[in-house]
């Protein structure tokens, strides 16, 4: 038969808890609760380091780097981790799309973005080399002991006509005519030398540095310089040049038609001494190296594949006759760098003339001459960068865009036309050709 349970004791009537409930209700209507574990830890620790208060424009936030390195979490000032905001990265992916894109049409066209890069190098690198500071040359006193430097090989152009030049840091024009001190010679006092150095540095600045001159003009303040008789025939050589008369022997021209000076300035480098003449007189003696850059003229291309006419005058020439030809003793044949056709950018090149001339004033008691003009005793010349064998009155430089091909080389020795340490040679009647320009 079944065993039947003791029933519950009776609580007795002294028991505190007799009759209480453990129900939801009796939880909910507790007056003391207790804190959570989080809450007990943070208890703990705010004892010895009190949490700060917030400012009320920004939170006080905590960073907690988690274990192996990762990304480490932003905590507020109560430890709870700050959500970061979704949109924070959002210009990340337009980006990236733009980055694929640029990648992919570099990758169509590699040869048009090596190109690109090369050009902007190259420009970058002739911008650094224009601002770089050229050593300025004074003018000499004598003659120097050996040939000028090599300069960097730069190529010339018109916004940089010096660019690979010896003559880039030489005095510009008549700043080159240093002249000698002053002092009594022969018959003539110290003043009176004084005038009549200065009477030579007009000449040589009339007749190698008048921009209208070198533009093929009339050198009439050259010709209003000279002694009645070389003035007679300097003017027939202009009017009639040929091999034995030809103008400029004297003067410095271009064919406008052909050659154009690049800006105004030309580049003047030499020495200028001077003496008794024995017979109570003075000789001035003068060697100087002019540089001329030029860029084609409008018929530049047409006259390099045609023989140059021995008539036909330039525009704006007065009693000159002419187009296409050198003058002096030598005539070497020169050479030009190419240059890039771009914008902002000509084909240049430079003519180098280097004159000695010696020039005498005699004594006014003894001759009957002119003590306010020119008398030139003696004069040579030679070009660089001319055509040979063209006795028109001008230069005519030698344009390497323009050069024709299978065309027949020089026959004549090669020669630095920036060497002045050496004295002029003779004229041996070969074309030569020029180590530099």
């Amino acid at each position: 038969m079944p065993i039947a349970e003791d029933p519950e004791p009776r609580p007795s009537a002294d028991d505190p808890f007799e009759g209480l409930v453990l129900d939801d209700e009796f939880v909910r209507s507790a007056s003391v609760k207790e804190a959570s574990g989080r809450a007990r830890m943070l208890t703990e620790k705010w004892k010895k380091n009190p949490p700060q208060e917030p400012e009320p424009w920004r939170p006080v936030t905590e960073i907690r780097r988690s274990r192996f390195g990762r990304r480490a979490r932003r905590l507020d000032a109560w430890g709870n981790p700050v959500r970061r905001r979704r949109g924070a990265r959002g210009w990340q992916a337009p980006l990236f799309v733009v980055l694929a894109v640029a990648v992919t049409l570099a990758a169509l066209n590699v040869d048009r973005l090596r190109d690109w890069y090369h050009t902007r190098t190259a420009a970058s690198g002739s911008a650094a080399a224009a601002q770089a500071p050229v050593p300025t040359v004074a003018p000499e006193t004598a003659r120097p002991s050996g040939a000028p430097t090599a300069a960097a090989a730069d190529e010339p152009t018109v916004d940089h006509p010096w660019a690979g030049s010896p003559a880039e840091g030489w005095p510009v024009g008549a700043a080159g005519f240093a002249l000698p001190g002053a002092q009594a010679i022969g018959v003539f006092s110290a003043d009176q030398v004084a005038a009549q150095l200065q009477l030579v540095k007009d000449y040589l600045t009339a007749t190698n540095l008048d921009p209208a001159v070198i533009a093929g003009g009339r050198p009439d303040a050259a010709l209003g310089l000279m002694e009645r008789q070389q003035q007679d025939r300097a003017t027939a050589a202009l009017g009639q040049p040929s091999e034995e008369h030809d103008p400029t022997t004297w003067f410095s021209r271009f064919d406008p038609r052909e050659a154009i000076q690049v800006g105004d300035a030309v580049r003047v480098q030499g020495f200028m001494t001077l003496e008794g003449d024995g017979d109570k007189g003075v000789l001035v003696h003068t060697d100087y190296t002019y540089v001329y850059p030029v860029r084609p003229g409008p018929e530049a291309a047409k006259r390099a594949v045609s023989p140059h006419p021995s008539h036909s005058p330039a525009p704006g020439a007065s009693g000159s006759g002419g187009s296409g030809g050198s003058g002096g003793d030598t005539k070497p044949v020169g050479w030009v760098q190419p240059v890039a056709d771009v914008a902002g950018s000509t084909a240049t090149t430079r003519t180098i003339v280097r004159r000695v001339e010696t020039f005498r004033f005699y004594d006014p008691a003894r001759y009957r001459v002119d003590p306010k003009k020119i008398f030139i005793s003696d004069g040579r010349s030679t070009i660089g960068n001319s055509a040979c064998d063209v006795y028109d009155g001008y230069y005519h430089p030698q344009f390497r865009q323009f050069a024709l091909p299978g065309a027949p080389e020089p026959s004549g020795p090669t020669t630095d036309p920036y060497d002045h340490s050496k004295d002029l040679p003779q004229d041996d009647g070969d074309c030569g050709s020029v180590s530099r320009t």
